[in-house]
């Protein structure tokens, strides 16, 4: 039986841990080729592969700095070469870090606006370069830019960016037969979550609290969605 992303090729930009990882397994168990980007953490990106290849998918990983846009040429350069192709880009790439007003600095508002806004700008752009009709953006937002928590004013603001700019290129690119999606978590249990201290403090409690499952959740919660697909496509 064949798998619904079969013969697909994605790029899932910051993929070598928590919910990119996640999705980057989810897309290449429906049948995707998949090529792993991250930024530092090789080893990681490594391990992600070799779970791949160990259920029978094909992987490689590709280093790239998403708010570079060298690194972004040759982050999807590499992706023809190695597979001909591109039909999926899932906007992953994200960093996150909660202070209060009066600990905004330039460095912490460039630190989330780089990535988080104009990594997604820089990636979809040269991304719809090498897609045909019947290509798939998915842009990972937060329920940050709806929740509006306390100390999260630069966070927040970076991921209502995403909201509108997923709404703005869907209008843009439908025309081209290529959907914009978002999927926005909430809390997702991670390597990041727990490196920050969210995990375990009293903002995981209140987030739970809030939450109707109760829990925050784990990036498996997240990868299936990523990997809907619609068969059919419109003639252009």
């Amino acid at each position: 039986m064949s798998k619904k992303l079969e013969g697909k090729v994605a790029v899932v930009t910051g993929a070598s841990k928590g919910i990119g990882a996640g999705i980057a397994r989810a897309l290449a168990g429906e049948g995707a080729s998949v090529i792993v980007n991250y930024s530092s953490s090789r080893q990681d990106a490594d391990h992600v592969v070799a779970e791949i290849s160990r259920g029978g998918g094909s992987a490689i990983a590709v280093q790239g700095n998403v708010s570079r846009q060298a690194d972004v040429q040759r982050l999807f350069s590499e992706t023809t070469k190695a597979y001909g192709r591109l039909d999926i880009l899932v906007n992953n790439a994200g960093v996150y870090e909660l202070a209060p007003l009066e600990g905004v600095t330039e460095d912490l508002f460039h630190k989330h606006f780089d990535v988080n806004v104009l990594g997604l700008l820089l990636t979809t752009k040269e991304a719809v370069k090498h897609m045909g009709p019947g290509g798939s953006i998915i842009n990972i937002g937060s329920v940050a830019s709806s929740l509006l928590t306390p100390n999260s004013a630069v966070y927040a603001a970076s991921k209502a960016a995403v909201d509108a700019i997923t709404g703005v290129l869907a209008k843009e690119l439908g025309p081209r037969n290529i959907r914009v999606n978002s999927i926005n978590p909430g809390m997702i249990e991670t390597e990041g979550t727990h490196t920050a201290g969210f995990v375990g403090s009293d903002f995981q409690k209140m987030v739970e609290t809030q939450a109707p499952v109760g829990r925050i959740g784990p990036p498996d919660d997240i990868a299936p969605t990523a990997s809907i697909w619609r068969r059919r496509t419109r003639n252009t």
